[in-house]
């Protein structure tokens, strides 16, 4: 792979549950179709900051990404990378996302302070997404060879078969919606924090609780600090912004 990356976008959540990959209900918000998921154009930004540090950055990568324009099922995009300062890099996937990205030397805030109560999925709404509260864990088994949210990148990184970051971060999207009844939402932001690459098969417990909930514009957000863990290691840390609710156009 060389950079820059180009790779035609794929709408990997178009059945999804998540309307807002859906052409007619994602038209009522005012797009001209169906969204691909801002987990898959992160796939394509990580694959280009792996590029630039090598596989290292699936140990201990960080990025700080913002989705700013649609991406839509066959656009083109052209994902660049240039140097910032103090080992950063910009990283954009056209006028549609961007990113700064590094290698981290951060420690981990502590994983630990998250319920352990079974999933009761709940309705969305003001009250019931109040900062502070923990959301019930979530535990999957990484089976990449079903996974299409790196569509039309390979879900496998090199040959110990680690899961490509975007794999990882759809879990996050995950969690949220096994903790909460939803409709049309969208993914606006994401801070990664790499401690530990994973791999085929491996059982993955993700623990969130929400960190904060704010109106802006008429959009309803919801901010998640999420933590992902294997069964001996801590593997990631997110901050996750999410639209809950979207102001319909």
């Amino acid at each position: 792979m060389a950079l820059p990356l180009r790779v035609r976008a794929v709408n990997t959540a178009a059945d999804s549950e998540n309307k807002i990959h859906d052409e007619a209900v994602a038209a009522e918000y005012g797009f001209r179709g169906g969204l691909v998921p801002g987990v898959t154009v992160y796939g394509y930004m990580a694959a280009a900051a792996m590029e630039h540090f090598g596989l290292e950055w699936l140990d201990r990568g960080a990025m700080d990404i913002r989705f700013l324009k649609p991406v839509y099922e066959g656009d083109q995009l052209i994902v660049t990378v240039e140097a910032g300062r103090d080992g950063r890099v910009r990283i954009n996937a056209g006028e549609s996302a961007s990113a700064d990205a590094w290698i981290h030397s951060g420690a981990p805030s502590d994983p630990t302070n998250h319920t352990d109560a079974p999933v009761e999925r709940r309705g969305a709404s003001r009250e019931t997404l109040l900062p502070g509260i923990h959301l019930s864990p979530l535990v999957r088994r990484l089976d990449l060879a079903q996974a299409r949210i790196t569509a039309p990148l390979d879900p496998f990184i090199g040959p110990e078969r680690r899961a490509h970051p975007a794999i990882l971060l759809s879990l996050t999207n995950e969690i949220l919606m096994s903790n909460y009844e939803l409709g049309p939402w969208m993914h606006t932001a994401s801070e990664v924090r790499n401690f530990s690459s994973a791999r085929d098969g491996e059982l993955i417990r993700v623990q969130a609780r929400i960190e904060d909930r704010f109106e802006r514009k008429g959009h309803e957000f919801v901010v998640l600090d999420v933590a992902m863990l294997g069964e001996d290691r801590l593997i990631g840390q997110v901050r996750h912004t999410a639209i809950w609710r979207p102001r319909k156009s």
